[in-house]
Order: C-alpha cells, then structure tokens, then sequence
C-alpha cells in the first residue's frame, strides 16, 4: 500500500489495517520459529507498511495537537 493510499484512510481504517496486520504477523512470526522461512521477506515489507500507517496517525495526531 502506497503513502498516498493511506493518507486517503480515515484513523478508524488505519486502525482495523493495523489489527489486520498484527494478526498477520504474529502467524508469520510463528511459521518462522517452527523452521519456515518463506514469509521473511513478507515480515520485512509488513513491518515497513505498518511503521508506515503508525507514522501517519502520528503526524494527524501532532497537527491536531498544533491546531
């Protein structure tokens, strides 16, 4: 998911796709500590997309604060 399309998100959907995104990492997570290590690269870019979607809230939450 691209920065532009998340902007486009209101929190609450962030919010839900952050939930998503856990859920999905903590199975791949799983599946890596029993020896399966075809989700490593699908970890990497999840971790990079969440930091992403938590660093928007982020600046929302610093402009309402600003306002």
């Amino acid at each position: 998911m691209k920065v532009s399309e998340i902007r486009g998100l209101d929190g609450t959907e962030i919010g839900n796709k952050l939930k998503e995104m856990d859920d999905v990492l903590f199975r791949i997570k799983f599946q890596m500590s029993m020896g399966q290590m075809e989700g490593l690269k699908k970890s990497r870019a999840m971790k990079k997309e969440r930091a992403r979607m938590l660093t928007i809230l982020r600046e929302r939450e610093l402009a309402e604060a600003k306002k």
